[in-house]
């Protein structure tokens, strides 16, 4: 399975906001075998919203947009998710009963707060207000880290992938000096390789295979500085 993370905000591409979603986001994607192939940010503008979503819609299983929920002037995510897949927006009775349930009156709830795009799937927001939707292959998930996290969970079981195996090898010895042996790690094996330095090297070794990633981290472990 490949999925798109899209976060929606000025703020974030301001620099005054850290998008702490997105790491969470593929964190768990990963965790569930889910490849992640573009995270992108974006502004609170309709036009855009819907661009970047038809775009990723067209090469990926599905779309998980976060940010840019609720009524105010400046929450235009489920504008532009609407405009993308043609559709208008409507009161979502289910998303309105679940906030009445919660203590809300309708009299209490700003206007367009449960506005979703015409045949979504509601998502109900256990610890906010502003409910998510899933229209088709596109998630719409809130922007408040600990509103979306809650939701997706809700929704977890629908990402599924092929789980992946991981081994970690740390060399004392310059990245630059590596790249031979890496490079006959790669022939040998059917893993794949990323190597990050510091004042030591993390090599990181990926297979869908367990086996042959173990195998992998020992033949290397043999031909390294170990730490």
């Amino acid at each position: 399975m490949k999925v798109a993370v899209v976060t929606v905000g000025n703020e974030l591409l301001a620099g005054r906001t850290t998008d702490t979603n997105a790491t969470w986001l593929c964190e768990r994607l990963d965790d569930r075998g889910v490849t992640v192939k573009r995270v992108t940010t974006i502004p609170d503008r309709v036009g855009d919203i819907a661009r970047v979503v038809n775009e990723y819609r067209a090469e990926y299983d599905a779309v998980i947009v976060t940010g840019g929920l609720g009524p105010t002037h400046d929450d235009l995510t489920m504008d532009g998710v609407a405009a993308a897949l043609g559709r208008s927006l409507e009161t979502h009775e289910a998303a309105l009963a679940w906030l009445e349930k919660d203590g809300y009156s309708r009299q209490d709830l700003a206007s367009g707060t449960t506005d979703l795009p015409d045949g979504a799937r509601a998502l109900h927001n256990e610890v906010g207000v502003a409910p998510g939707a899933v229209l088709e292959d596109v998630y719409v998930l809130p922007g408040v880290p600990s509103e979306m996290k809650s939701m997706f969970e809700t929704i977890a079981h629908e990402f599924e992938g092929t789980p992946r195996y991981r081994k970690t090898v740390v060399a004392d010895e310059p990245e630059s000096a590596l790249v031979e042996r890496i490079a006959k790690l790669r022939d040998r094996f059917d893993v794949t390789v990323g190597s990050y330095p510091g004042e030591s090297v993390r090599i990181e070794l990926e297979s869908t295979d367990e086996e042959t990633v173990e195998e992998a981290a020992s033949w290397l472990r043999k031909r390294v500085d170990l730490v």
